[in-house]
Parts: C-alpha cells; structure tokens; sequence
C-alpha cells in the first residue's frame, strides 16, 4: 500500500498553486495554521508539533517554501511520521545568518514585512513577481500563482509567518533527519538561493538534489511535467 501523500503550502498565497499539482499525485494538503479553516497557532514549535500529530506513521511529507521549512522540522522532531521527504525550494533559514549566505538580508525582509503591513494587495503582485525573477517563464508564472491563490488569510496570519521566516534556524536539526530526501530547486530562484539547497543536500543523510535549469521559485507551476516526472520516480522508488 502506498504512503499517503501531504503537501505544505507557502506563505500566503495558499493551497490553489499547489490543487493541480498534488492531485496528480494523489496527495491531500494541509492548510497551514490561520488559512482556510485551520486555527493560526503563532508559535513555531507548536505548529511544527501540530502537523506531526495529524500525520500517519510512515506518511511522505512535502512542502513548498515556508511548508518546506515546517516539513523539515517535522521530518527532524518526528522522524516517525515521516517515511519520505520532499521539499520544493526549501532552505533551512530564510534569512542569512553567520555562516549562512545562501538567503535573503535581514533587513530585506523587514522592509517587505513593514510593507506586507502598510499594504498587502499592493505588495503581494511585487512579492510573486519578484520570486519568478530568472524563470524563463516568469510573466507567465506570476498571472497564473497570482490567478491561483487562494484569498488572502487574516493580516495575523501573515505576520506569523513572516515572524517564523526572520526567526528560524533549522541547522542544527538537518542530521537528525531520517527520511530519504529529495529537493527539488529551480536553480535561478532568487528567493531560495540554489545554494541553499545544495547546502541542505550536503547536510541531511542520502539527499537528492534536482535542479530545474531556468526555473525560479514555483517549479510545480513554471514546469509542471518536469515536476511531476521527478516527483513520481521519488515516490515510486
């Protein structure tokens, strides 16, 4: 019997990016705390903890961006729920850090957050557009995530993972990681630098890296087939 499949969303745009994705491979998506109907928890580790208590022994756990980030905790802490690993441009911090190049300045994302604050619907058009800078399909890309995503959560929401990108560290926990891995990472992603995941490949026991040449932050959409292709040969394995 095959694992069951769940997938994480990213930060704010919702589960409508990922539907066509993970229905074709037969997987189901957790909202994250505060989109849809699921409660906003603020604090990192209870959400980590909340995700792992919904999960199946043995499940395959993917996330894209900040759910990849969540998805890695949750392989790390509870490496009992987690039979595979598949995270779409993950990182193990979103901000850089001393010894930790492969992100984005601090004080980038408090300029962003500040203007997430001051204006959401203006921002959210600049924030997609920017994270498909370098796809060879990025005008494309932007109008159908922006077309796709599902209606803005509760401005609390968004500060809240907003809180846990500027804040946390993964590092220390990646070799606790248990899970056979695979990373897929556009290798022009100006967001999640490729270096990161080449870092994170380095660090977690038995990874696969797949780099998506000409391709940003969002390969489920700028290269759906490509996409699937990986995924399933790791699925299937």
């Amino acid at each position: 019997m095959t694992a069951p499949l769940v997938f994480l969303p990213g930060w704010c745009l919702g589960r409508g990016p990922l539907n066509a994705a993970v229905d074709a491979l037969q997987g189901t998506i957790f909202d994250l705390p505060g989109y849809g109907k699921a409660p906003l928890i603020t604090d990192f580790d209870a959400a980590v903890a909340d995700i792992a208590g919904r999960l199946q022994p043995g499940t395959t756990l993917a996330g894209w961006s900040l759910g990849a980030q969540l998805a890695l905790a949750v392989a790390a802490r509870a490496p009992d729920k987690v039979g595979k690993l598949l995270l779409v441009a993950g990182t193990a911090s979103f901000v850089q850090r001393d010894g930790w190049p492969h992100a984005m300045p601090p004080e980038m994302l408090a300029e962003f957050t500040a203007g997430i604050a001051a204006d959401v619907e203006a921002m959210l058009p600049r924030f997609v557009g920017g994270f498909n800078r370098g796809d060879a399909r990025s005008k494309e890309v932007t109008r159908q995530l922006l077309d796709l995503a599902d209606p803005l959560p509760p401005a609390a929401t968004l500060a809240a993972g907003l809180d846990w990108l500027r804040d946390v560290d993964l590092r220390p926990e990646l070799a606790r990681i248990e899970a056979p891995t695979l990373l897929i990472h556009g290798a022009n992603d100006p967001l999640m630098p490729l270096g990161a995941a080449e870092a994170l490949a380095a660090a977690i026991p038995g990874t696969r890296l797949a780099p998506f040449a000409d391709c940003a932050h969002a390969p489920f959409v700028s290269r759906p087939d490509d996409f699937l292709a990986a995924a399933r040969r790791f699925l299937h394995d």
